[in-house]
């Protein structure tokens, strides 16, 4: 037991950045300093054509295709940073704050933010170099994160661990930095029911076989329901010394001296047997959709009476658990495995506040779908963020001379979620002869008066 004593990987985030890769950021910083976000936005625009997905939801639209694609990235760079529509016109090119309003009201909504999202990611996945990023990953991560929000809507709760007002966005990433689907949540909604719920709608390419989450998203019936979906659940557990280990059959405790003090009953099989059909009834609704995870869990997690399917969900996953423990117990590679994927997750959510810092990084709305379409313009501003960086990246590294210093560790360590070299929040300019016409008025006005 030694060698799992503690049961955590070596701390990655411990272990300073390799120098080719600092290196890397400096050269790509020195290339292209102080990038606009919003130049970031429209280059991922003319290069993919993701703004060809928001269509007139009217008659008709007498507005040209330049014009509208502008107002479209302007009003998508607004809500996704939270400046605002106000703040993104200011008379320039012509485009006024009634201008951007009507194009928000007429052209962006959830289905068209999610079909623009999705061709984003897909871009991505298909302009990325094995040499550089390896062969097409297979697993992502999911977590959530805490925004502040308005409290006079039905989204707002008081969060328990966090404290404050605000609402959760749930994340699911691959292991590229690619977040793959998003979702606005309250803060005491089910981990679990977001995490299956994003495996089962995200929209993308990416074919997922494993989630990597942590101690919240995960439960028994989340692994009896992965089980059966075809997805390997991944967690890091916390408290791990508490887990108890579930026998295969009655009888066999005595076949363990070792793992005494870790073994409890064994798994009813025969419930799992009746049950059967049950799973399966459940399990294809949450497929075809026809019913919420949410929904589906809070049924579930009454305590009294408890549901037989709910009892037979729980005993295939304390026997799926029971064999993920195993491994990973066993396994450092599998610990550090999971501990990497978490870590790219929680990057994503380090470059939130970065992209989302107008309003004091408050979502200042008390509407729902206004709500959403904020966290869906974020999420579709950080994945352009994601792909340009991985053009960037790979425009250096096509250089014989930048290849060639890059070892294996440097490309395990590469992440195309990176915002040095990026400016949020446009340009300022400042005249020294130019000055605020207030003397005069005021002049004219105690004249008159």
């Amino acid at each position: 037991m030694s060698k799992v004593s503690g049961l955590k990987p070596s701390p990655l985030e411990a272990q300073p950045e390799p120098l080719n890769i600092l290196q890397l950021k400096r050269e790509i910083e020195r290339r292209w300093p102080l990038t606009s976000l919003l130049d970031m936005l429209k280059e991922a625009d003319l290069r993919i054509g993701f703004t060809n997905h928001f269509k007139n939801t009217g008659v008709r639209s007498n507005l040209d295709r330049e014009t509208l694609q502008r107002r479209l990235l302007l009003c998508l760079y607004g809500l996704g940073s939270n400046t605002g529509l106000k703040r993104m016109c200011g008379g320039i090119n012509s485009d006024l704050e009634y201008d951007l309003r009507y194009v928000k009201k007429h052209y962006i909504h959830r289905e068209h933010l999610r079909n623009a999202i999705a061709e984003v990611v897909n871009a991505t996945f298909n302009v990325r170099k094995v040499a550089i990023w390896g062969e097409g990953t297979t697993a992502c991560a999911s977590d959530s994160k805490k925004f502040g929000s308005w409290d006079q809507n039905l989204m707002t709760e008081w969060h328990i661990r966090y404290g404050g007002r605000g609402v959760m966005i749930y994340w699911h990433v691959e292991k590229k930095s690619a977040c793959i689907y998003s979702q606005l949540k309250t803060c005491s909604s089910s981990e679990v029911a977001a995490m299956i719920e994003g495996l089962l709608r995200h929209c993308t390419d990416m074919k997922v076989k494993k989630n990597y989450v942590d101690t919240h998203g995960q439960n028994e019936i989340a692994f009896g329901f992965c089980r059966l979906l075809g997805f390997e659940l991944m967690p890091r557990i916390k408290r791990i010394g508490s887990q108890k280990l579930y026998l295969p059959s009655a009888g066999q405790k005595q076949d363990f001296p070792n793992l005494q003090l870790v073994l409890t009953k064994a798994i009813d099989w025969e419930l799992i047997r009746q049950q059967y059909d049950q799973m399966i009834k459940y399990t294809t609704a949450l497929r075809l959709g026809t019913a919420e995870a949410d929904t589906i869990l809070k049924r579930f997690s009454r305590s009294s009476p408890q549901h037989p399917t709910q009892k037979a969900l729980s005993e295939l996953g304390r026997a799926v658990k029971t064999i993920f423990l195993c491994h990973y117990l066993n396994s450092e590679a599998l610990r550090r495995e999971i501990n990497e994927g978490l870590n790219v997750v929680e990057n994503w959510n380090s470059a939130n506040g970065f992209i989302f810092y107008g309003k004091n990084s408050e979502i200042a709305t008390n509407r729902l779908d206004e709500q959403e379409l904020s966290v869906l313009c974020l999420h579709l501003l950080q994945i352009s963020l994601v792909y340009i960086n991985t053009l960037m990246i790979q425009r250096v590294l096509a250089e014989a001379t930048w290849m060639k210093q890059m070892r294996k560790e440097d490309f395990r360590a590469l992440s195309p979620l990176i915002w040095l070299h990026v400016n949020p929040y446009g340009t300022f300019r400042l005249d020294m002869n130019e000055r605020l016409q207030i003397d005069a008025a005021n002049a004219l006005f105690f004249s008159e008066t």
